[in-house]
Protein backbone atom coordinates (compact mmCIF):
# COMPACT_ATOMS: atom_id res chain seq x y z
CA UNK A 1 0.00 0.00 0.00
CA UNK A 2 1.78 3.41 -1.51
CA UNK A 3 0.50 6.12 0.41
CA UNK A 4 1.96 8.47 -2.79
CA UNK A 5 -0.67 6.50 -4.96
CA UNK A 6 -3.33 7.23 -2.00
CA UNK A 7 -1.98 11.18 -2.37
CA UNK A 8 -3.06 11.37 -6.27
CA UNK A 9 -6.13 9.49 -5.79
CA UNK A 10 -7.11 12.23 -3.40
CA UNK A 11 -5.49 15.19 -4.96
CA UNK A 12 -8.26 13.70 -8.16
CA UNK A 13 -11.09 14.25 -5.78
CA UNK A 14 -10.01 17.63 -4.61
CA UNK A 15 -9.32 18.97 -8.24
CA UNK A 16 -13.58 18.95 -8.25
CA UNK A 17 -13.85 20.52 -5.35
CA UNK A 18 -11.02 23.18 -6.21
CA UNK A 19 -11.46 23.57 -10.15
CA UNK A 20 -8.87 24.27 -12.65
CA UNK A 21 -6.26 25.17 -10.10
CA UNK A 22 -3.61 22.67 -9.65
CA UNK A 23 -4.00 20.85 -6.37
CA UNK A 24 -0.95 20.79 -4.20
CA UNK A 25 -0.10 18.97 -1.25
CA UNK A 26 -0.96 22.02 1.22
CA UNK A 27 -4.33 21.42 -0.20
CA UNK A 28 -4.55 17.27 0.54
CA UNK A 29 -3.07 18.18 4.06
CA UNK A 30 -5.58 20.12 4.64
CA UNK A 31 -8.41 18.10 3.46
CA UNK A 32 -7.07 15.91 6.04
CA UNK A 33 -6.61 18.01 8.96
CA UNK A 34 -3.13 17.90 9.64
CA UNK A 35 0.15 20.09 9.05
CA UNK A 36 2.06 20.20 5.70
CA UNK A 37 4.59 19.60 7.66
CA UNK A 38 2.98 16.54 9.04
CA UNK A 39 1.72 15.14 5.66
CA UNK A 40 5.69 15.39 4.36
CA UNK A 41 6.80 13.00 7.42
CA UNK A 42 4.26 10.64 6.09
CA UNK A 43 5.29 10.46 2.68
CA UNK A 44 8.58 9.62 3.86
CA UNK A 45 7.82 6.87 6.22
CA UNK A 46 5.04 5.91 3.80
CA UNK A 47 2.92 6.23 6.75
CA UNK A 48 -0.85 6.25 5.91
CA UNK A 49 -2.94 7.90 8.46
CA UNK A 50 -6.04 5.48 8.44
CA UNK A 51 -8.07 7.89 10.56
CA UNK A 52 -7.63 11.07 8.43
CA UNK A 53 -8.93 9.43 5.45
CA UNK A 54 -11.87 7.32 7.17
CA UNK A 55 -13.33 10.81 7.76
CA UNK A 56 -12.01 12.86 4.68
CA UNK A 57 -14.04 9.70 2.80
CA UNK A 58 -16.76 9.77 5.49
CA UNK A 59 -17.52 13.78 4.60
CA UNK A 60 -17.38 13.10 0.63
CA UNK A 61 -19.24 9.72 1.05
CA UNK A 62 -16.36 7.59 -0.81
CA UNK A 63 -15.68 3.98 0.54
CA UNK A 64 -12.70 3.94 2.00
CA UNK A 65 -11.74 0.62 0.61
CA UNK A 66 -12.00 1.76 -3.13
CA UNK A 67 -8.91 4.63 -2.07
CA UNK A 68 -6.61 1.92 -0.11
CA UNK A 69 -7.58 -0.81 -2.55
CA UNK A 70 -10.07 -0.02 -5.39
CA UNK A 71 -12.04 -2.10 -3.56
CA UNK A 72 -16.22 -1.65 -4.53
CA UNK A 73 -18.58 -1.64 -1.53
CA UNK A 74 -20.47 -4.67 -3.42
CA UNK A 75 -17.61 -6.97 -2.21
CA UNK A 76 -17.48 -6.09 1.51
CA UNK A 77 -21.40 -5.72 2.38
CA UNK A 78 -21.39 -9.44 3.61
CA UNK A 79 -18.88 -9.09 6.01
CA UNK A 80 -20.19 -5.95 7.70
CA UNK A 81 -19.79 -7.71 10.67
CA UNK A 82 -16.07 -6.54 10.87
CA UNK A 83 -17.04 -2.54 9.93
CA UNK A 84 -18.25 -0.01 11.69
CA UNK A 85 -21.61 2.20 9.86
CA UNK A 86 -21.06 6.18 9.88
CA UNK A 87 -24.81 6.84 8.36
CA UNK A 88 -24.33 10.71 6.72
CA UNK A 89 -28.08 12.24 7.28
CA UNK A 90 -27.35 15.00 4.73
CA UNK A 91 -30.96 16.25 5.27
CA UNK A 92 -30.22 17.17 8.72
CA UNK A 93 -28.85 20.29 9.72
CA UNK A 94 -27.66 21.80 13.44
CA UNK A 95 -27.31 24.26 15.15
CA UNK A 96 -29.28 27.08 13.61
CA UNK A 97 -32.02 24.60 14.54
CA UNK A 98 -35.64 23.90 12.30
CA UNK A 99 -36.85 21.05 11.32
CA UNK A 100 -37.18 17.57 13.24
CA UNK A 101 -35.00 15.30 13.66
CA UNK A 102 -35.27 11.82 12.13
CA UNK A 103 -32.11 9.19 12.12
CA UNK A 104 -34.23 6.12 10.46
CA UNK A 105 -34.27 7.51 7.45
CA UNK A 106 -32.73 9.85 4.51
CA UNK A 107 -29.08 8.60 4.88
CA UNK A 108 -26.25 7.49 3.19
CA UNK A 109 -23.97 4.72 4.81
CA UNK A 110 -19.68 4.44 4.49
CA UNK A 111 -18.57 1.15 5.97
CA UNK A 112 -15.12 2.05 7.69
CA UNK A 113 -12.82 -1.07 9.11
CA UNK A 114 -13.44 -1.67 12.91
CA UNK A 115 -9.44 -1.45 13.32
CA UNK A 116 -9.55 2.37 12.37
CA UNK A 117 -13.15 3.27 14.09
CA UNK A 118 -14.48 0.80 16.06
CA UNK A 119 -18.09 2.44 16.61
CA UNK A 120 -20.84 3.17 14.65
CA UNK A 121 -21.43 6.72 14.46
CA UNK A 122 -23.65 9.44 12.31
CA UNK A 123 -23.05 12.05 10.72
CA UNK A 124 -24.90 15.85 10.21
CA UNK A 125 -24.30 19.08 8.42
CA UNK A 126 -24.13 22.86 11.11
CA UNK A 127 -25.02 25.74 9.77
CA UNK A 128 -24.65 29.33 11.52
CA UNK A 129 -21.76 30.31 13.23
CA UNK A 130 -22.87 29.88 16.90
CA UNK A 131 -20.12 27.62 17.90
CA UNK A 132 -17.28 28.96 16.37
CA UNK A 133 -14.14 28.69 16.09
CA UNK A 134 -14.70 25.48 17.56
CA UNK A 135 -17.09 24.14 14.18
CA UNK A 136 -17.35 26.76 11.66
CA UNK A 137 -20.37 27.04 9.73
CA UNK A 138 -20.92 24.52 6.60
CA UNK A 139 -18.77 21.61 8.84
CA UNK A 140 -19.61 18.30 9.43
CA UNK A 141 -19.94 16.67 12.57
CA UNK A 142 -19.65 12.93 13.36
CA UNK A 143 -22.02 11.49 16.62
CA UNK A 144 -21.35 8.92 19.46
CA UNK A 145 -25.42 8.47 19.60
CA UNK A 146 -24.17 5.87 22.67
CA UNK A 147 -22.29 8.67 24.09
CA UNK A 148 -24.71 11.36 26.22
CA UNK A 149 -22.33 11.58 29.35
CA UNK A 150 -23.32 15.18 29.65
CA UNK A 151 -21.16 15.54 33.17
CA UNK A 152 -17.96 14.73 31.40
CA UNK A 153 -18.70 17.33 29.42
CA UNK A 154 -17.77 18.56 25.38
CA UNK A 155 -19.91 19.19 22.42
CA UNK A 156 -23.56 17.44 22.19
CA UNK A 157 -26.32 17.48 19.67
CA UNK A 158 -29.37 17.96 20.80
CA UNK A 159 -33.24 18.14 20.28
CA UNK A 160 -35.48 20.53 21.44
CA UNK A 161 -38.97 21.88 20.35
CA UNK A 162 -36.91 24.75 18.74
CA UNK A 163 -35.29 22.46 16.42
CA UNK A 164 -31.49 20.62 16.28
CA UNK A 165 -28.57 22.21 18.02
CA UNK A 166 -25.14 21.33 18.57
CA UNK A 167 -23.66 22.86 21.76
CA UNK A 168 -21.79 22.35 24.83
CA UNK A 169 -24.46 21.55 27.84
CA UNK A 170 -24.67 22.57 31.29
CA UNK A 171 -26.65 20.52 33.51
CA UNK A 172 -28.32 21.84 35.99
CA UNK A 173 -29.16 21.37 39.44
CA UNK A 174 -32.95 21.65 38.86
CA UNK A 175 -33.16 19.21 35.68
CA UNK A 176 -33.07 22.04 33.21
CA UNK A 177 -30.11 22.13 30.38
CA UNK A 178 -28.23 25.02 29.29
CA UNK A 179 -26.82 24.88 26.05
CA UNK A 180 -23.82 27.57 25.43
CA UNK A 181 -22.39 28.05 22.52
CA UNK A 182 -18.63 28.67 21.50
CA UNK A 183 -19.37 32.17 20.01
CA UNK A 184 -19.20 34.81 23.07
CA UNK A 185 -21.81 36.81 20.75
CA UNK A 186 -24.43 34.23 21.30
CA UNK A 187 -25.71 34.23 24.83
CA UNK A 188 -26.64 30.78 26.56
CA UNK A 189 -30.02 29.40 26.83
CA UNK A 190 -31.92 27.19 28.87
CA UNK A 191 -34.54 24.51 27.89
CA UNK A 192 -37.22 22.56 29.75
CA UNK A 193 -38.00 20.21 26.77
CA UNK A 194 -34.50 18.52 25.73
CA UNK A 195 -33.15 15.06 23.97
CA UNK A 196 -29.37 14.22 23.84
CA UNK A 197 -28.88 12.67 20.58
CA UNK A 198 -25.27 11.90 21.38
CA UNK A 199 -21.48 13.48 21.67
CA UNK A 200 -19.78 15.14 19.09
CA UNK A 201 -16.27 12.85 18.77
CA UNK A 202 -15.17 14.64 15.42
CA UNK A 203 -15.94 17.87 13.40
CA UNK A 204 -14.17 18.29 9.93
CA UNK A 205 -14.47 22.08 9.35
Amino acid sequence: MNFEKIIEKIKDILSLEIGERKVLNKDVAKALGITPEHLSMLKKRNKIPFEELAYFCAKRKISLNWLLFDQQIENIATETEKFSKIRYFKDINASAGGGALNFDENYETLYIDKKIIDKDLDAINVIGDSMEPTIKDGSIIFIDRNDKSVQNGGIFVVSTPAGVFVKRINLRSDGKIELISDNKLYPGETVEDAEIIGKVVRIMN
